[in-house]
């Protein structure tokens, strides 16, 4: 497989309850318990962009607020690879997957500074907060050992605060 892995951020945003951000991708609207309907914030980093600078930049495209302080972040990028049948596919059929580089945040404003109509094409169209413990089974399949690895490595930013 030539393709390579697209660059990534990704962004656990804690609210003081220690709750994390999910939203529910507006491209399968009917998937309310269906794991994959769900997600964190994420997105690619353009090229020379410091990811610090990505996670704050993709909150606001996505959820329409920056209002939060990096608390953590991964030490390794974590890395998936698309099933064959989206190769070509998604990603605009130019990745084989992506390579993600993930912080732990504390949200620092309000539920109303989270506003997903900001955009004119929402990538999500509804959210709620969710127990980190909870991610994995939010995920679809592929992205599911990602989700896994955050709710065991950011465990101790859950507690509320």
């Amino acid at each position: 497989m030539d393709l390579p892995y697209r660059r990534c951020v990704g962004a656990v945003l804690f609210n003081k309850d220690g709750l994390v951000l999910v939203a529910r991708r507006a491209d399968l609207p009917n998937a309310e318990g269906a794991p994959g309907g769900w997600q964190l914030p994420q997105g690619g980093i353009d090229r020379g962009e410091d990811p610090a600078v990505a996670v704050f930049r993709e909150l606001e495209e996505e959820v329409g607020t920056a209002k939060a302080e990096i608390i953590a972040e991964h030490p390794d990028w974590l890395r998936y690879d698309l099933p064959d049948a989206l190769i070509g596919k998604a990603l605009g059929g130019r990745y084989r997957g992506q390579e993600q580089r993930w912080f732990a945040l504390r949200f620092l404003g309000e539920d109303a500074d989270i506003r997903l109509d900001l955009d004119p094409h929402p990538e999500f169209d509804a959210w709620r907060w969710a127990r980190l413990a909870e991610l994995p089974g939010l995920a679809v399949g592929f992205k599911r050992p990602i989700y896994e690895v955050l709710a065991r490595d950011f465990a101790r930013y859950a507690a509320a605060g």
